[in-house]
């Protein structure tokens, strides 16, 4: 079976959060017409919701009555599978993703007269739009686990689905917003109004109440083990959607160097492959190139593969940023025992001419959750200050020369 993105905006080719996309059938006819979700179960298991849930909101969404019966989902009226998936985007975004980290990794809580979704991922609080009618049902159908907990928590995230319904998602623990505050911030995800106004008072009331929450000073990382790492490769390679050209790549990059980066194919054949894939202008082949390539002897390898990166990044602006990302994703998330060593890493990169310090400079400056948690880009840019600072301080030397 092929899995497609949970968050279907999401284009990185290495996102691990996947499901199946829906499959519907449409029975009956005339006005006993009705459409069949054949999946539904499997698809909500994904997202870590009952299937009720989704049912009741394509109810809602799409103005039909619903039906359950013996493990049957129905729906009256004829509806395609794409009208589905796209209705189930809605339910997505405004039930699952975190609003701050947009990850999967959430679990509806209700309090009191307050919905939120609390991440297992970034430990962000987010309050769920009361006025939609779902909201209205999970009130009186609360999720198992889901009402009245409080104090620190830890959960293993059950949207990484595999065949069979297995997870590759590691154990996530509870973890402070990036608040500087310190405190964990409540977000309403639709436009403020007086009704919102006085949800958001109320609910910070109730976490006023809770247990404080303890902030696990380990890394907020995923098991990138060699095992975890080829079943993600695997599982990438099932996708068929728009990024399928880059899951293939980094899956034969993956395979090929599964017992040492030194069985990896020569850079004469990784552009050959890269040509056959026609991906060799986009920004994301770079992404992936900086997540396959290396191993813990990154500074060494950066010079080994030279000419291939300087002849797919050519110093221009958006593949650098890309492969940039890339590393960061790779060094904070798969191996970071390496984020001691990310100013020897930009130095080979600034002094091989193949990332410019105005990227590096601007790159380093500003954290950003576009490739990783905001937290790891956090720990990521914090090692390279020293090596940013150092090239600012060169740049005004420079200017005042």
């Amino acid at each position: 079976m092929s899995f497609i993105n949970i968050c279907r905006d999401n284009t990185d080719p290495f996102y691990r959060y996947k499901m199946p996309p829906i499959q519907s059938k449409v029975e009956g006819r005339g006005n006993g017409i009705r459409t069949a979700i054949v999946n539904l179960a499997e698809v909500s298991r994904a997202l870590g919701r009952p299937p009720t849930y989704v049912l009741k909101y394509f109810g809602s969404e799409l103005g039909a009555q619903t039906n359950e019966s013996q493990d049957r989902y129905l729906i009256n009226g004829a509806h395609d599978a794409n009208e589905l998936q796209d209705s189930l985007d809605g339910f997505i975004k405004k039930f699952v993703l975190c609003a701050s980290c947009k990850n999967p990794e959430t679990e509806i809580q209700v309090k009191k007269d307050i919905l939120q979704r609390d991440c297992k991922a970034c430990g962000h609080l987010s309050l769920i739009d009361p006025r939609s009618k779902l909201s209205s049902y999970i009130m009186k159908n609360p999720p198992d686990g889901g009402k009245g907990k409080k104090g620190k928590k830890a959960a293993t995230a059950t949207a990484n689905v595999v065949g069979g319904g297995k997870t590759i998602a590691d154990l996530v623990t509870d973890q402070k917003n990036d608040d500087e505050s310190g405190e964990t911030s409540l977000v309403v995800d639709e436009n403020d109004d007086d009704d919102f106004l006085t949800k958001k008072i109320n609910a910070e009331a109730a976490a006023l109440a809770d247990e404080s929450i303890e902030v696990n000073d380990d890394d907020w990382a995923v098991d990138m083990s060699k095992e975890a790492i080829e079943a993600r490769a695997k599982l990438d390679g099932l996708t068929l959607d728009s990024n399928a050209e880059f899951n293939q790549l980094g899956e034969w990059l993956l395979e090929e160097s599964k017992d040492s980066k030194e069985d990896l194919p020569s850079d004469i054949d990784i552009y050959k492959k890269i040509v056959e894939l026609e991906i060799l202008d986009k920004a994301e082949t770079i992404q992936v190139l900086a997540q396959t390539l290396f191993d813990d002897n990154i500074v060494e390898q950066i010079e080994e593969h030279l000419g291939l990166l300087a002849k797919l990044i050519k110093q221009e602006e958006e593949n650098s940023k890309a492969f940039l990302g890339g590393l960061e994703r790779y060094i904070g998330l798969e191996n970071t025992s390496l984020i001691e060593k990310v100013p020897k890493i930009l130095m080979a990169l600034y002094d091989k001419d193949l990332i410019s310090e105005e990227v590096i400079i601007s790159w380093g400056s500003k954290v950003s959750k576009k490739y990783v948690p905001k937290e790891v880009s956090k720990k990521v840019r914090k090692a390279a200050k020293p090596f940013v600072k150092w090239l600012q301080e060169a740049d005004e030397e420079s200017d005042e020369e």
